[in-house]
């Protein structure tokens, strides 16, 4: 098993010590995984190739392993995004890179350090082709892992994207020190928003009732280990977008995905009042308080949509 990371510290912790320091503190890895920072090596004979690049540099990446790729393996991308310029989902992403293989996006609530420490987590699988979906639950299924199979690409992908924008719009309401029950609310209306844009997208409602909608939805929105909830927490209290991402590692998507869901919604004709909010308070300034009695005071409407 193979690892390729860009960071030599995280090849050479990896190879020495069976641990990522810069990423992944304090978790034993398998003595079994070998970094490296060869791309090519990293993918010679590999039969199942996972990405988990952020989403705005995705493309790069998938290009430039694209040519030391077997002919039969199956790609699968952990990436959660809707590409910005191009609006793509991250499977079309790879599929446009590397065509000819089977690609599984999967996703659900899932932190990278509770898995790690092997806390129960259940996942979902999705490929247009049902042998991937399977090959990939089959090789990622653990005591401690439950992964689930589904053909709606479309939901899973933007359920995975979209609860990150939300996860921001959280955050920032819990920044301002505001109580449970707004927070009960954006959830909610976070996951109409969510369905409403898959739906015309041709997803499947019933996805964003399972793991990869609802399921990472609350728990990206309400769980102390999200970096999109702790972005929007730091812009509540009063921080800048740029002082809220200052110094971190990792990449928070939600801020990226703002813009890509909000463009992929005016292009589909989709109203996503929250997304929108957000947006307005990440790139165009608006306080706060002021997007958010701007959402209260919207017109009157019937909880469901009507056909």
């Amino acid at each position: 098993m193979r690892l390729w990371a860009r960071e030599d510290d995280v090849v050479a912790s990896v190879n020495s010590t069976h641990t990522n320091d810069h990423f992944l503190s304090g978790v034993a890895l398998a003595t079994s995984l070998v970094a490296t920072g060869d791309m090519a090596h990293a993918l010679e004979h590999a039969v199942l190739v996972v990405y988990a690049a952020p989403s705005h540099v995705l493309r790069a990446v998938v290009r430039a392993g694209a040519p030391h790729i077997a002919p039969s393996a199956v790609l699968a991308i952990a990436t959660k995004g809707i590409e910005r310029d191009t609006l793509a989902l991250m499977t079309d992403v790879v599929s446009e890179e590397s065509p000819s293989h089977a690609t599984v996006a999967f996703s659900g609530p899932s932190f990278a350090a509770e898995v790690a420490a092997q806390q129960p987590t259940a996942i979902v699988a999705a490929s247009a082709v049902p042998s991937a979906a399977a090959f990939l639950q089959l090789a990622a299924s653990a005591p401690t892992l439950r992964v689930y199979t589904t053909d709606d690409v479309i939901g899973v992908e933007l359920g995975g994207a979209i609860k990150n924008v939300m996860a921001v719009a959280t955050g920032i309401v819990e920044g301002l020190g505001l109580g449970f029950n707004p927070r009960a609310a954006l959830i909610t209306r976070g996951l109409a928003e969510m369905t409403r844009l898959g739906v015309a997208l041709g997803a499947h409602p019933e996805t964003f009732a399972g793991l990869a909608g609802l399921g990472d939805l609350v728990l990206t929105c309400t769980g102390s280990l999200s970096r999109n909830r702790a972005v929007g927490v730091a812009i509540g209290e009063g921080q800048s977008l740029d002082e809220a991402l200052a110094g971190k590692d990792t990449v928070a998507e939600g801020v990226l995905n703002a813009q890509s869901t909000l463009a992929l919604a005016v292009r589909a004709g989709v109203e996503m009042p929250i997304v929108e909010a957000t947006h307005r308070i990440l790139f165009d300034g608006q306080p706060p308080v002021e997007a958010i009695m701007e959402l209260m005071a919207r017109e009157l409407r019937a909880e469901r949509d009507v056909a």
